[in-house]
């Protein structure tokens, strides 16, 4: 017979985890409903609300700071909520969208995509920027900003300081795209569908990509949201690539060998997400529901991400991740715009 003493703390142990996380939750929870207000401001209106929450989370760590408390939740928000976030994203995606873009338009994303990350990766080694870093902005920069980051960190494990140096630094070149564009769409004599390919291949956050691209109009607009999206759905393959050549730790022991494959089981989730929306099996009103609330989990893991950055390490970082940001947009922009002159 159990011995009642061993059985309550069998239960206490159980309910200990899940009560842990509750101040954190709420901390980042509420810091990502002030993200969504502050949004609405004419100000920050051409910001995503991820963006604000993680301004909004450093503010925080780096005044008033963060008890002990608050970060057993805050790291669940930064790392369970997220994956949920990211199979969740898959419902903003099908096949058909895709396959909008047109063929030549599609290569164009593929070629685009694929030769940022790399010329990235490359580059950040030339300069000596830490390699797990170097690989935060290329998805960033290539792929789509912010939710490409955290994406890619749950498999390159850096630190948390580099992936909001990562956020930092995509932000900032995707915000100067985000003004540029339009100036130079007349200078540059591109027709709308030019443009809106242009804006959706190669500009970094979504909300910057339709700020942008809605300025040269509908058809700029629209094309450039399906270019932006067709270059999310490579979120999957690169996140899977890196999870399979990210080396175990400590190859030459037992424990190593015997470690699984760090492949990111949550990138599965969001293909099997977006192969059944494209099945057109959910009503439009329950994705848009689902759309708002996966927003929101977003938010939450970007204050998560707010709450674990110290500015001061960011400095200790120096100034070479923030030169190999402005090399690989500089890099995206152009070749883009090469491909886009040349064959569409």
């Amino acid at each position: 017979m159990d011995n009642p003493p061993q059985k309550f703390q069998v239960k206490l142990t159980k309910i200990f985890p899940i009560s842990s996380i509750i101040p954190g939750l709420l901390l980042t929870g509420g810091i990502a409903i002030l993200a969504e207000s502050l949004k609405k401001l004419p100000s920050l209106s051409l910001f995503s609300s991820l963006i604000v929450a993680i301004l909004l989370g450093i503010i925080v760590k780096n005044t008033i700071g963060v008890p002990q408390i608050f970060r057993p939740g805050i790291t669940f928000s930064l790392k369970r909520i997220l994956r949920l976030a990211i199979i969740l994203l898959g419902l903003r995606l099908s096949l058909p969208q895709i396959l909008a873009v047109g063929p030549i338009g599609l290569v164009i994303v593929v070629a685009t995509l694929v030769s940022t990350f790399v010329f990235t990766c490359w580059f950040g080694r030339q300069i000596g920027v830490n390699p797990k870093l170097t690989k935060l902005i290329a998805a960033g920069t290539s792929i789509c900003g912010a939710s490409a980051i955290v994406a890619t960190n749950g498999v390159v494990e850096s630190k948390d300081k580099d992936a909001a140096y990562a956020v930092a630094i995509v932000t900032i070149f995707g915000t100067i795209s985000m003004l540029v564009y339009p100036l130079l769409s007349g200078l540059l004599q591109v027709t709308p569908e030019q443009f809106g390919i242009w804006c959706g291949v190669s500009i970094h956050e979504t909300a910057q990509v339709i700020a942008a691209a809605f300025q040269g109009g509908q058809t700029s607009g629209e094309l450039a949201t399906v270019a932006k999206l067709s270059r999310v759905i490579f979120l999957a393959p690169v996140v899977l690539t890196l999870g399979i050549l990210s080396p175990p730790a400590n190859n030459s022991s037992k424990e190593g060998k015997s470690r699984k494959l760090p492949i990111p089981w949550f990138v599965f989730g969001f293909i099997a997400l977006m192969l059944l929306n494209s099945a057109n099996i959910f009503p439009d009103s329950f994705k848009k529901s689902v759309t708002e609330f996966n927003h929101l989990l977003l938010t939450i893991s970007m204050a998560g991400m707010g709450l674990k950055t110290s500015i001061i390490d960011i400095k200790q970082s120096g100034l070479k991740p923030l030169y190999l940001g402005a090399i690989s947009w500089l890099f995206i922009s152009i070749l883009s715009f090469g491909m886009i002159e040349a064959f569409y």
